[in-house]
């Protein structure tokens, strides 16, 4: 068992950044691949960016890439997602989770796999 607990959530204007966290407790952490998933309002969920467990590969959704960063610390048992240049579109719910591997992270948005955190709301407004 995984538990995993977001923060650093908020409210921030466009433009903005914010960095979210993903503390995790239970199972080693670094023995699974991480990734950081979002909900928006009235839509399904989403693959955001997802990083392997020793932190030296990363994917991200097109959406993304460019301006937010994943990233880790084994040691500390935290990932992490810095959000630059944040957009109204990036308005969601973020969610980490972990899975066995970066090839699993990226295979689905389904609760059911993995471990998953509460999640953390973003709003960003003009």
């Amino acid at each position: 068992q995984v538990q995993l607990v977001e923060s650093g959530g908020g409210l921030v204007q466009t433009g903005g950044s914010l960095r979210l966290s993903c503390a995790a407790s239970g199972r080693t952490f670094g023995s699974y691949a991480m990734g950081w998933f979002r909900q928006a309002p009235g839509k399904e969920r989403e693959f955001v960016a997802a990083i392997n467990r020793s932190g030296g590969s990363t994917i991200y959704a097109d959406s993304v890439k460019g301006r937010f960063t994943i990233s880790r610390d084994n040691a500390e048992n935290t990932g992490y997602l810095q959000m630059n240049s944040l957009k109204l579109e990036d308005t969601a719910v973020y969610y980490c989770a972990v899975r066995g591997t970066l090839s699993a992270v990226i295979a689905g948005t389904s609760v059911r796999d993995g471990y998953w955190g509460q999640g953390t709301q973003v709003t960003v407004s003009s």
